[in-house]
């Protein structure tokens, strides 16, 4: 009998295995079948560091000024709300949190949902709330990777089942 503990294996947005963290508090209906197997056998660590670094559920939409999660990282850019409130100091606590649970569980992969301010891997706003969006990283997806955690989008997940 194996009696070995599940650990995570990677660190998902909460938001893409149902959890009710988006900034308007919408469920995604439409799982991912591979990542509902990694959810349903205990491998995943759902994680929303928008929430997890204090902002409520629902809130108001946010996207990053000036630039990139990169740019809020190096402190020139930030992340701003629709009406101009600035949530910068949320993101980035949000961010640190992520890699200290990362660190904490010896997780190396994020699935992250991409077009995010925080989890953005490839895309997101412009900044502008116009609905377009830029190549770019969000403020997780940003310190995350410059700690080498391998970054995945919903949209990638077809290559996880290499690297896991």
């Amino acid at each position: 009998m194996n009696t070995e503990a599940v650990r995570p294996i990677m660190l998902v947005s909460a938001c893409l295995v149902g959890c009710r963290v988006r900034y308007d508090a919408a469920i995604f209906e439409e799982r991912d079948e591979c990542l509902q197997r990694y959810w349903e056998r205990g491998l995943v660590l759902p994680f929303c560091p928008e929430t997890a670094g204090g902002l409520p559920t629902p809130r108001e939409p946010a996207e990053i000024s000036g630039g990139t999660g990169q740019d809020v990282l190096a402190g020139d850019g930030k992340v701003l709300t629709c009406t101009r409130a600035d949530v910068t100091d949320n993101f980035l606590t949000g961010a640190r949190l992520a890699l200290a649970a990362m660190r904490q569980f010896s997780i190396h992969t994020a699935v992250l949902k991409d077009g995010s301010p925080s989890c953005g891997t490839t895309r997101i706003y412009d900044g502008c709330f116009r609905g377009r969006t830029v190549p770019g990283q969000g403020v997780t997806a940003a310190l995350l990777g410059a700690h080498n955690v391998a970054l995945f989008s919903e949209r990638s997940l077809s290559r996880l089942d290499i690297r896991i």
